[in-house]
């Protein structure tokens, strides 16, 4: 009997003891930590190179203090009509050094470095390796002209090596037989001015194929080009030369038939040639 009084009044005390501690635990007022903050400038969206930054473009949200970067921007009026030459993504700060200079106006002419100009090129899905040739990439540019218009002198040479893709996007262009509009792939590469005549010489003459790269990858071996009967054997293209020699040689003409008369001796019958004697 004593054990069972024990037993119910240990029972009771320690149900008289929870429900105070829960009743505590909910009365208690809740303790916040606030942390400092600073406003900071930020994208609303993903930004190209070349956007002209209006106020749809970016928001205010408050940073910790302890972790802004060192050149936020807290005022939204330094950004505003500011052209970006770095891309930028949702959420990210805006920078100082992923804006041209206020003075610098908007597009893309603030984004290219002294010295280089930005030269575009016409691509199509597989010149632009599938759509994988995009801002900030690198590129090799590769031309396949012939110097003779014979296609056995086509040569396919490297021109330009480790190439900053500037910008790459769509453009309307009207068709000049229907003045129709139609969509046409451009990509602008950042190139120095001798490169740019290259590569306008190589787009003009010939073909062009840009041959995407690893941007950690700095090397530039040398190239020598390479013709067909290097792709295929010297012994094949000949053999064609040969055949096509053959095909557009003209063939004699046949001799003209000669009058000729039929002997007959006894049983047996013979044709002769008659040739007029000089």
């Amino acid at each position: 009997m004593r054990v069972f009084i024990v037993l119910a009044l240990a029972v009771t005390v320690g149900g008289v003891f929870a429900y105070a501690t829960y009743t505590y635990v909910q009365k208690a007022p809740a303790k916040t930590v606030t942390l400092p903050t600073r406003p900071v400038v930020v994208a609303a969206t993903d930004l190209d190179v070349g956007a002209t930054l209006g106020r749809d473009d970016i928001r205010i949200i408050d940073w910790p203090a302890n972790a802004v970067p060192s050149t936020a921007i807290g005022n939204p009026d330094e950004v505003v009509g500011r052209g970006l030459i770095m891309p930028v993504i949702q959420n990210e700060p805006i920078l100082p050094l992923k804006l041209a200079s206020k003075d610098a106006g908007a597009g893309l002419p603030p984004a290219i470095p002294p010295g280089l100009r930005a030269l575009s090129v016409r691509v199509n899905e597989v010149i632009g390796v599938a759509g994988y040739v995009l801002p900030g990439t690198r590129v090799d540019v590769v031309a396949t002209v012939s110097p003779t218009d014979q296609h056995t002198d086509m040569t396919s040479k490297v021109i330009l090596t480790n190439v900053q893709v500037l910008a790459a996007g769509t453009k309307i262009e009207r068709d000049v037989e229907h003045n129709k509009p139609m969509p046409v792939t451009v990509v602008t590469l950042l190139v120095d001015p001798e490169q740019s005549e290259r590569l306008t010489l190589a787009a003009s003459e010939g073909k062009i194929q840009l041959a995407l790269r690893n941007p950690l990858d700095r090397a530039t071996p040398p190239t020598r080009g390479i013709r067909p009967s290097a792709l295929v054997g010297d012994v094949l293209i000949a053999k064609a030369r040969v055949a096509r020699t053959a095909k557009a040689s003209p063939r004699p003409a046949p001799a003209p038939d000669l009058p000729t008369v039929e002997i007959i001796r006894g049983d047996k019958r013979a044709r002769e040639v008659v040739r007029e004697e000089h």
